[in-house]
């Protein structure tokens, strides 16, 4: 091969070497999660507090919840469901027992959760006594406290 031929090879390989950086940069800046297993779930909200004590001091009257600390605000919660009936249910239940509820809808991966969850919304959906509906409500509120909250940490 004489240097004629060289040149432009050379040329062609840097030229390609450069572009395909620039592309691959471009691609990796610029990518979004597409889908990720899991599902979207209402959570009951009973409150928000500005501080833990303030939380605790209101929350007393309820035997189990849950909180998230998001943007210096606790969030409580009192009941967690897929099931649209069995949202109705609750808000039902709650509202029977005096207490305001908010819903709020979180998408959560953690599949193992969700498994357990299917069982108990089951057993929510087949009964109307109250105290079993609090005991189930207390029994999925310490699943995703062992499954999902203490799995972060």
């Amino acid at each position: 091969m004489n240097l004629k031929n060289i040149f432009p090879v050379v040329l062609c390989i840097l030229i390609g070497f450069f572009m395909g950086n620039f592309m691959f940069n471009e691609y990796s800046a610029k990518t979004d999660t597409v889908s990720l297993t899991g599902e979207t779930l209402y959570f009951l909200q009973a409150g928000v507090f500005s501080s833990e004590e303030e939380m605790k001091k209101e929350m007393s009257n309820f035997s189990y919840y849950i909180y998230t600390k998001e943007n210096n605000m606790y969030y409580s919660y009192v009941g967690i469901v897929k099931n649209e009936k069995n949202l109705e249910k609750l808000k039902g239940y709650f509202k029977s027992e005096g207490y305001d509820i908010y819903v709020r809808e979180i998408f959560t991966s953690n599949i193992s959760f969700i498994t357990v969850l299917d069982q108990y919304e089951m057993l929510l959906s087949e009964t109307k006594d109250n105290k079993i509906i609090k005991s189930i409500c207390n029994q999925i509120l310490s699943k995703y406290e062992e499954l999902v909250l203490l799995d972060k940490n």
